[in-house]
């Protein structure tokens, strides 16, 4: 089958490696001329044979719209895009909408497997109509993991759908990270464990917390034992907000994740002004000790010690 395929960065450009292994024949366009096919979407649109369908796998929000817009303009009707970015599921219906008015069909798709979906394969989940997913199924299946289609693919539902999914999968994915993370901080703690990356490898085979994230996490601490030549900032692509968001909407908990996204916030602040307000009070109402600012030399300030009598708190 043949495919246009926008956007060629770190996954763009493996699925097309992978698409091609299969037996597509692929054109890709990238800005950049080093790895791009192609000079221009109009250029993709000319290469391709009608009606073509056309991959777009592009940063979320404007740049995504813009691409959309373009292909509006160079696409003829009866051609089928594919947003396969992270796109919030809300942009579905309005990219779906300005295609539509050209005769274009749209399908949204979730696409999870990072940098190492090329060997692996990619979890897909699309939203759009049943006769759009099928005329597109033979690019899944070429994307999906090997085995059952189902434990790799899902039509999700309507427009809109699959990126929805692919937003909660995101949100799951933060709680589980953070769950690991505060797993490895505890042992690192104890001075009773003596090997850390030894037990969270010893729960790579057999325990019920195995899975692929901790088998990254093993590696990670193979390369780099202490994870001392990484700062702990640590940043979102907005997937955790967005599903938070849609909890509020529809009045569902969401303790663990929220909890997972509010910790990555806490990572990037060097001095937290919600932890000093605590740290005033505590002084306040009780005269407990606290530890003062750094002074202009970067060392901590002197501790104030607590006043006679200070309550609890």
């Amino acid at each position: 089958m043949q495919l246009g395929l926008i956007g060629l960065g770190r996954m763009g450009g493996n699925m097309r490696e992978r698409l091609r292994a299969a037996g597509h024949d692929v054109v890709g366009y990238d800005p950049r001329p080093d790895v791009t096919d192609v000079d221009s979407p109009a250029a993709l649109a000319g290469a391709l044979a009608a009606p073509r369908v056309v991959w777009v796998m592009v940063p979320s929000g404007a740049v995504t719209r813009d691409m959309i817009e373009q292909l509006a303009g160079v696409l003829e009707p009866g051609d089928l895009v594919i947003d396969g970015g992270n796109s919030r599921y809300t942009d579905d219906a309005p990219n779906a909408e300005l295609l539509g008015e050209q005769g274009i069909r749209y399908v949204d798709c979730g696409v999870s497997g990072g940098v190492w979906g090329r060997a692996n394969g990619y979890g897909l989940m699309a939203g759009g109509t049943a006769a759009d997913i099928e005329r597109a199924m033979p690019i899944f299946d070429a994307l999906r993991p090997d085995g059952p289609r189902e434990e790799g693919f899902a039509h999700a539902g309507g427009v809109g759908a699959g990126h929805y999914s692919k937003m909660v999968h995101n949100g799951i994915e933060y709680g589980l990270m953070q769950a690991y993370a505060e797993g490895f901080e505890l042992l690192e703690a104890a001075e009773v464990v003596d090997d850390v990356p030894a037990v969270l490898r010893a729960w790579s085979r057999g325990t019920v917390v195995r899975s692929w994230l901790l088998d990254l996490l093993v590696r990670a601490l193979q390369e780099d034992p202490g994870l001392e030549e990484l700062s702990a900032y640590v940043d979102d692509s907005g997937e955790g907000r967005w599903t938070i968001e849609e909890a509020i909407v529809h009045a569902v908990p969401l303790p663990v994740i929220s909890a997972a996204l509010y910790a990555r916030f806490a990572s990037r602040q060097d001095s937290s002004p919600a932890m000093r307000a605590v740290a005033a009070l505590r002084q306040q109402f009780g005269g407990h000790a606290v530890q003062k600012a750094a002074g202009p030399s970067g060392a901590p300030g002197e501790t104030a010690g607590p006043g006679p009598g200070a309550p609890g708190g």
